[in-house]
């Protein structure tokens, strides 16, 4: 009976010091924050809805997004992210359609139309940026960047990053999945 209690005891001790140390992980992700020392941008894809908007965690990002682009005029962007069995249209098209909407100028934007994961979202993005470019900057929700700059770490690049509001109607389910992935991330390596 005892070990049954300290085994137990010494579990939860574990999950709670995992779940904390990812919490961690997921903070310090936030940073370094983007300055416009890198020339290229690449906006990471999120859900669009059937009507063909961009939810509102892809609306947080764009936002984001294009005060950055306004400010930053060198700056190239890559818009990447395919077309879910329930999207009306590729993330990417949605995405530069709203860029463009909100006055950045087309010669500006990239699209990525084919990547279904994160890991895919940098991997395909990378063969859109010039031979030798190395460092980027990554803007996608907040609680997102430490597994997206680790998997740019993955596929050759370094990224500061840009981080958008998490919508509170999906912060904590996005909080505690990101854990579970980022944690998957380490062990699998993508």
């Amino acid at each position: 009976m005892k070990f049954w209690i300290g085994g137990g005891i010494v579990f939860l001790l574990l999950i709670g010091s995992g779940y904390t140390w990812l919490g961690e992980k997921i903070e310090k992700g936030k940073t370094p924050v983007a300055d416009g020392s890198n020339d290229y941008l690449i906006i990471l894809g999120a859900k669009i809805k059937p009507n063909g908007d961009p939810s509102l965690s892809l609306k947080n990002r764009l936002d984001v997004a294009i005060d950055y682009l306004q400010n930053h005029k060198h700056v190239q962007v890559i818009v990447s992210g395919g077309q879910g069995i329930d999207e009306p249209a590729t993330e990417a098209s949605v995405m530069a359609q709203y860029l463009i909407d909100a006055g950045i100028d087309p010669l500006r934007i990239q699209m990525e139309e084919k990547s279904t994961s994160t890991y895919e979202n940098l991997l395909f993005s990378k063969d859109f940026l010039p031979e030798g470019v190395k460092t980027i900057t990554i803007v996608s929700n907040d609680y997102h960047l430490a597994r997206a700059k680790f998997l740019a770490n993955v596929v050759g690049l370094e990224a500061d990053v840009l981080a958008a509001k998490t919508p509170r109607s999906v912060a904590a389910k996005s909080h505690i999945r990101e854990r579970l992935a980022l944690l998957k991330t380490y062990i699998m390596g993508k």
